[in-house]
């Protein structure tokens, strides 16, 4: 079978294509199935958000803190800015005794093309808190809080909250610390370079403890609250509420995807090569498809190409398959 890639046709040529990279593991971190270079070593980026977010678990901070099931899972989250999102970030930041000017992260546009244009035609003035990476940012905020490190410069490698994050990323993904390149990451904080293979790895342990007796908090975050992951129409939101409980859905950067599949326990971790967006999120969900996830969002499908009259020209589709 042909390599996975997604493609843009236009006329029924192909006028572009996206080479793919996955890897499909289990819990013990075998392979069950790939496409590309299951070894490729790419920045995780956004998708290590649950693993940044653990240690809120393990040393006690939620409890501390009375977090709830929606706050674990913002701290998760790579979120739309919605109101109600916001709100909530907010809320977490009062828990801990911090407020946005405690915050790192710079403001951006909203993910969601539908709020960025809402809050661009009722002039909304886009802080630190609508960063859609403020409910990790908070998060980090509360490890240091509790710990009584400082709040000053918690983005800086050096900080003991960045390192306590390094260690939960090697835990979970099993590379050692010393072989895991960082950078910094769009929001300022530090960004994690792994192979696939071991990202894949980390989202298989994450799901097989997803459902049912041994449950992680932030796994049963994420089950419980997908519409906090992401936001209304984006695609991990999208995938968790059309098989609830079944999947955990999270989008990277510059072309990265991870998935847990929780019944089955297999993770998977997806690359496009030239960091196309929507191409990523097609990919997985084809992925995911032929994993035994159906059926998919209508919106996941081939996505039609348009001209500037509104026309269909063409399509962006994914094409070939994985192998066993």
């Amino acid at each position: 079978m042909d390599a996975v890639r997604v493609e843009q046709l236009r006329g029924g040529v192909v006028e572009a294509w996206h080479e793919v990279h996955v890897a499909v593991v289990d819990g013990s971190g075998r392979i069950v199935a790939r496409t590309g270079d299951p070894e490729l070593t790419t920045f995780w980026r956004s998708a290590a958000k649950p693993f940044q977010a653990v240690p809120l678990v393990e040393d006690g901070v939620a409890d501390r803190f009375g977090l709830s099931g929606e706050e674990l899972a913002l701290a998760c989250a790579s979120h739309s800015s919605e109101a109600g999102q916001v709100s909530k970030v907010r809320e977490l930041l009062a828990k801990i005794g911090c407020a946005e000017r405690d915050l790192l992260c710079g403001p951006h546009p909203p993910l969601s093309e539908r709020v960025a244009q809402d809050y661009q035609a009722r002039g909304v003035r886009l802080t630190p808190v609508y960063s859609n990476c403020s409910g990790k940012h908070a998060g980090m905020l509360a490890l240091a809080r509790h710990h009584d490190w400082p709040t000053e410069f918690y983005t800086r490698p050096e900080h003991p909250v960045q390192q306590r994050c390094l260690a939960e990323v090697s835990r979970w993904t099993e590379v050692p610390q010393a072989a895991i390149r960082t950078g910094v990451d769009g929001c300022g904080v530090v960004c994690f370079a792994v192979p696939l293979r071991n990202m894949a790895l980390a989202y298989a342990k994450l799901g097989s403890r997803g459902g049912g007796q041994g449950a992680t908090p932030i796994a049963a975050a994420m089950l419980h609250h997908p519409e906090l992951i992401a936001g209304e129409g984006r695609p991990c939101t999208e995938l968790m509420r059309a098989h609830p409980g079944r999947v955990i859905a999270k989008v990277g950067a510059e072309g990265v995807y991870c998935a847990a599949l929780v019944g089955e326990g297999l993770g998977v971790a997806l690359k496009v090569a030239d960091g196309h967006a929507l191409a990523s999120a097609l990919a997985i969900a084809t992925v995911l498809e032929a994993l035994g996830l159906r059926p998919l969002p209508p919106s996941l499908g081939a996505r039609p190409n348009l001209n500037t009259r509104g026309e269909p020209v063409g399509e962006l589709r994914v094409n070939g398959g994985l192998e066993e």
